[in-house]
């Protein structure tokens, strides 16, 4: 607080300063003439409160100036959000008129070799072993094993490789070996989770087992399916966290063949669960050939006939059909939120047509094209159609974006970070390309 005595002061020589002038009241000079912002002190402690000003007093003008600044405040908000906007929509909206080879580094010869995408970097593997190599060309670790035709499943940058009628599963992340599975019985199928869980189905003379493994080789859990009583298991699927696992079951029921999509629940709600049985849902004279987790509660299904969704974290329910009728569905791909399901077409449109659908299952775009295709990639807003000599980039909407052929037969098509940029993978190169 201010010194109140330095104060009545300058109060008794103002009052006599204005009394001989013009002014009568003391206090309509000292709110002319003290200034108040220098001593707020004084206008806090109260002493003063009755003495009669001309002008706002301390407290409005901090609520003015308050209200002043969360006026500027909503208005840069406001600003920034339509700039940020602006720029977002052109990033998303952006055509591109040239590519270009950036870099090129050389690899160990892989014309023997499959590569994938795993996470951004490049998994190389055949009869003798896997690699996995960064952007730049750099070996992160090799694996070697003995298979006649291994087979490769993936979640988020977890790997499981193994081989049909073998005993042995190698599960790894892009950081090297998480470890190896040693089933003791032939592998019928297996999948991934995202932290090295492995479902696997396994052959038992009349019994089809089904085991859940940690990427150590210990066993989480395991239940049979016969013939007679659940059908024999086509297809599996884990979900991320390892918790649910989908399979479908073909069986013959009175003469006809029946197809049963059932869920399992190995986490905490499928304790309570007889055999953690969690769902299912039956679809007589229809074969379901695949089923395949989006994400921790999305799943769909592809039969014959349709393409069926699920959804469900813990119990997962029948959300939407979409029946495709007689047509050929020539592939499936997928990411965390569509699913993208390319139909012989032969017509004027393209040879082929690409349906993209929703997590909800819902068709959100069509595309035709002609391009003998590898693959066709969901990223950073962005669908890649692309085949060993050519690739074309479209928005979600379907509007093609970039047309391009490449310079030599590429194996694989990685996207990286920067939606403009991509990794090739050729025989014997890994080369950096880039759109403008």
């Amino acid at each position: 607080m201010a010194e109140v005595k330095d104060f009545t002061k300058y109060l008794k020589k103002l009052q006599k300063k204005n009394n001989d002038d013009r002014d009568d009241n003391p206090f309509e000079a000292l709110n002319r003439d003290y200034d108040w912002d220098e001593d707020p002190d004084i206008a806090e402690s109260g002493e003063y409160d009755g003495y009669p000003t001309k002008g706002p007093t301390y407290q409005e003008r901090i609520r003015k100036h308050r209200i002043a600044v969360a006026i500027r405040t909503v208005v840069v908000i406001a600003a920034t959000a339509l700039i940020v906007a602006g720029v977002y929509v052109s990033w998303r909206d952006k055509h591109f008129t040239e590519s270009n080879i950036t870099s090129s580094v050389k690899i160990a010869d892989a014309s023997g070799a499959k590569a994938i995408n795993l996470a951004g970097y490049v998994l190389t593997y055949s009869k003798d072993g896997a690699s996995c190599i960064d952007s730049s060309g750099q070996q992160l670790w090799n694996q070697t094993y003995q298979m006649q035709n291994p087979t490769i499943h993936t979640c988020k940058d977890v790997v499981a490789i193994g081989d049909y009628n073998g005993h042995n599963i190698y599960v790894a992340n892009t950081g090297g070996a998480l470890g190896e599975i040693d089933t003791n019985l032939p592998i019928r199928d297996f999948c991934v989770a995202s932290q090295g869980v492995v479902a696997a189905v396994l052959d038992d003379k009349n019994v089809t087992w089904i085991y859940l493994f940690d990427p150590s080789g210990k066993e989480l859990a395991s239940f049979k399916t016969t013939m007679q009583d659940s059908g024999y298991p086509v297809d599996i699927s884990i979900s991320p966290s390892g918790e649910l696992v989908c399979v479908s079951y073909l069986k013959a029921d009175s003469g006809k063949l029946k197809t049963s999509v059932a869920f399992f629940n190995f986490g905490d709600v499928g304790q309570n669960l007889a055999d953690n049985y969690a769902s299912g849902y039956d679809y007589p004279d229809v074969v379901v050939p695949y089923v395949q987790f989006m994400n921790d509660s999305k799943i769909f299904a592809v039969a014959d006939d349709r393409l069926m969704f699920f959804s469900g974290k813990e119990v997962p329910t029948s959300q939407t059909e979409s029946l495709t009728g007689d047509e050929e569905i020539k592939s499936v791909f997928y990411s965390d939120n569509y699913v993208g399901v390319v139909f012989v077409n032969n017509t004027d449109e393209g040879a082929y047509r690409l349906q993209i659908y929703g997590e909800t299952g819902n068709l959100d775009t069509t595309i035709y094209f002609d391009t003998e295709y590898v693959d066709v990639l969901f990223d950073n807003g962005q669908i890649i159609v692309y085949g060993e000599d050519e690739y074309i980039l479209y928005d979600m909407k379907g509007t093609e974006k970039f047309r391009g052929t490449f310079d030599r037969a590429v194996k694989v098509m990685v996207p990286t970070n920067v939606r403009s940029k991509f990794l090739l993978v050729t025989e014997r190169s890994l080369d950096t390309l880039e759109l403008k």
